[in-house]
């Protein structure tokens, strides 16, 4: 039996959990139900969906939203599972007795760590397995989305593994480094050493990482990579680059984007973006050039706009904040002896866990909630700035043809949206455009 005062730890932290579980649960079956009554397509929407695509993407978000609900019941489940039995601690100790086999001392805190995270990393990969298959090769086949193979899929998993530890393992060797030196500064050189570690991971991501799962190869020669360099010079953009990543593969949904924190950059369009006849679905996809020209003004409008900078400025803040409560509370026993840790015993990685994830998970959630609106504010920018550069009419129709594409059903309720979504809902940007393109006309 845990002590009372070690139980009050673990039941304020279910307790927080879930509340926003069933905060969360209450928005999904708000929106559930939108799906399951809403059969008319909107006005803005009729002249470019018919009956059958509103009703694919009706399906689709009901099929999506009960997935939703069962994953996240899972998760919160198995989460009281692992805090009420103590998991946490027997994963310590199992990951002692594995260094021990490797004639690891216990007293070697930073291998011990690495051996847990690679235990956990592990757990988390095998308890989500059945989820995942589910939603690739079940939900999203069901759909049409899924084009990925097993033998593809299984390669693509465990190179998100591999790299996954490959990149994770290192960091928290240096940071609990950094924390065991201590000192009154410790908390801004954890801030310091994490800020050049994700610029660091930024700036390698397009050009390491990203290729290690998908083929990006060069856009051909031709009229469309012509106006997309006419576009970046007008803007002055610092283009190096026009790539087409193999997406199709992977799935049928479409992006496009641009990557490179410094210097030169590179626009990456996914090759179902482009417009090309779908013999298995018989049908048109993708967009036109001109399209995508507006879909690429609206990805430029984040560079021009320098959201990329401002969200990372505003990560660093967070970072700081975090580490302050982290440095402030990671010391108090009972958060170690709560989880079922010998009295003396209280590993920093431990003490990241909990005081990162658990503790102060209700500032998380706040801070997600007004991240997410400033997302949707960044957004609306990015599409005012393509209606700037006179693409009001493209951008509007690619927006609704990769919706209809992407099955995106466009109806939400007010509360999921803004609890959830980063971008405006399709409607709200249409609206948005046409407000912008009248004012512009005024002007």
């Amino acid at each position: 039996m845990m002590a009372i005062d070690e139980g009050i730890i673990i039941f304020l932290i279910l307790l927080f959990s879930w509340g926003e579980y069933l905060w969360e649960l209450y928005l999904s079956l708000r929106q559930l139900k939108i799906y399951q009554t809403n059969n008319t397509i909107p006005n803005d929407l009729k002249e470019m969906l018919n009956e059958e695509s509103f009703k694919k993407a009706r399906l689709y978000g009901i099929d999506k939203s009960r997935f939703k609900i069962v994953k996240e019941f899972y998760s919160i489940a198995l989460t009281t599972i692992i805090l009420y039995n103590r998991w946490i601690y027997v994963a310590w100790n199992k990951s002692e007795n594995i260094a021990a086999i490797f004639n690891i001392a216990p007293d070697r805190e930073i291998l011990i760590s690495c051996v847990f995270m690679s235990f956990v990393t592990l757990f988390n990969f095998i308890v989500n397995m059945p989820f995942t298959i589910y939603g690739i090769f079940v939900l999203e086949e069901k759909h049409g989305f899924n084009k990925q193979t097993v033998g593809f899929f299984i390669k693509d998993q465990v190179k998100s593994l591999l790299l996954s530890l490959v990149i994770t393992l290192p960091i928290i060797s240096v940071a609990i480094y950094i924390i065991m030196l201590g000192g009154n500064m410790f908390v801004v050189w954890l801030w310091l050493f994490t800020t050049v570690a994700t610029l660091i991971l930024l700036t390698l991501y397009p050009t390491v990482i990203a290729p290690l799962f998908d083929k990006f190869v060069p856009l051909p020669d031709g009229s469309l990579r012509t106006s997309i360099e006419n576009l970046a010079s007008k803007l002055h953009f610092p283009l190096s680059q026009i790539y087409i990543v193999e997406g199709s593969k992977r799935s049928a949904h479409s992006n496009a984007y641009f990557s490179g924190l410094f210097g030169a950059k590179r626009i990456v369009l996914f090759d179902t973006l482009l417009e090309k006849y779908d013999e298995e679905k018989k049908k048109t996809t993708g967009c036109t050039e001109s399209e995508i020209l507006g879909v690429l003004a609206h990805e430029l409008g984040h560079w021009s706009c320098s959201h990329i900078y401002k969200s990372i400025a505003l990560t660093e803040v967070n970072l700081l904040l975090l580490f302050t409560g982290f440095g402030l509370l990671f010391k108090y026993s009972m958060l170690y002896t709560s989880l079922g840790f010998p009295t003396s015993q209280e590993p920093i990685i431990i003490g990241l866990i909990v005081v990162l994830q658990m503790v102060l998970a209700p500032y998380n959630s706040v801070l997600s909630y007004f991240a997410t609106a400033l997302s949707r504010k960044f957004e609306f920018e990015a599409d005012n700035f393509a209606v700037s550069l006179n693409y009001p009419n493209e951008l509007r129709s690619s927006l609704i043809k990769l919706g209809k594409d992407n099955l995106d059903y466009p109806i939400y309720d007010k509360l999921y949206s803004a609890w959830y979504h980063s971008h405006p809902t399709l409607l709200h940007r249409i609206e948005n455009i046409k407000n912008q393109s009248l004012d512009k006309k005024q002007d």
